[in-house]
């Protein structure tokens, strides 16, 4: 019996959102049936949000149970809005169709695990990927190569099967895997990026400081994670 039902998709609520996102975007693409087939994909992506999830929290569970060493301080999950994926949709060329979502976009569903080392990271995704019934689609380590700002981030596209009444829908999530640090000088940096209020030149000021954060957040997580290692 399920004590508490809770209704995670309603159809009524993702037609008012896509007839909103439609007026703004100047499209009427998503109508009648495509509205029932949009909310049913996104129960598909959160079901494989869940399933991720549900795996990362027993690697935690294990980690801590063998090593006495939580490596996941915390895990965020969200789905992509309906304004961003058809957003994202038109800025590719794309057609705006629920295939043309289930073909070329990768991150509807996404996790970011943030752990507390950059051994951490790597032991949890690499043990993550190793499970049978996930198959890894694509990996960007933004650790071992950082972007040219200083962003830092291993991300990893993982396929799982979601089972349903019709079988198995293997569905894509994104998962990006980041330290404390890195996710502390991230959330920064995209604050900086989008706060329309600074000038220019102060902005451009700010994101060279980051870049040199970036390097010294680097740095400093390496000596600590020695000590970590030294002390056990």
């Amino acid at each position: 019996m399920i004590l508490e039902r809770k209704q995670r998709f309603n159809v009524p609520e993702i037609r008012t959102r896509m007839e909103q996102v439609s007026a703004e975007l100047g499209t009427d693409t998503f109508r009648g049936a495509q509205i029932v087939e949009y909310a049913e994909l996104e129960q598909v992506y959160s079901g494989a949000m869940r399933e991720i999830s549900t795996k990362l929290e027993n690697l935690d569970d294990e980690f801590q149970l063998k090593n006495e060493h939580n490596p996941i301080h915390h895990i965020e999950c969200r789905l992509k809005s309906i304004g961003s994926t058809i957003g994202k949709l038109k800025k590719r060329g794309l057609p705006i169709e629920i295939d043309s979502i289930r073909e070329n976009l990768y991150d509807i569903a996404g996790i970011r695990v943030i752990c507390n080392y950059v051994t951490d990271v790597y032991n949890v995704a690499d043990t993550l990927s190793q499970q049978s019934d996930i198959e890894v689609i694509r990996v960007k380590d933004y650790i071992r190569n950082p972007k040219p700002n200083g962003y830092r981030s291993l991300h990893v596209i993982y396929q799982v099967p979601v089972f349903l009444s019709d079988g198995p829908h293997p569905t894509p999530v994104e998962v990006q895997f980041r330290t404390i640090a890195m996710d502390y000088w991230a959330s920064l940096e995209h604050r900086l990026r989008y706060k329309n209020s600074i000038e220019d030149n102060a902005r451009e000021q700010h994101f060279e400081t980051l870049k040199e954060c970036a390097s010294q957040l680097a740095n400093i997580e390496n000596r600590m994670q020695q000590i970590h290692q030294e002390i056990g």
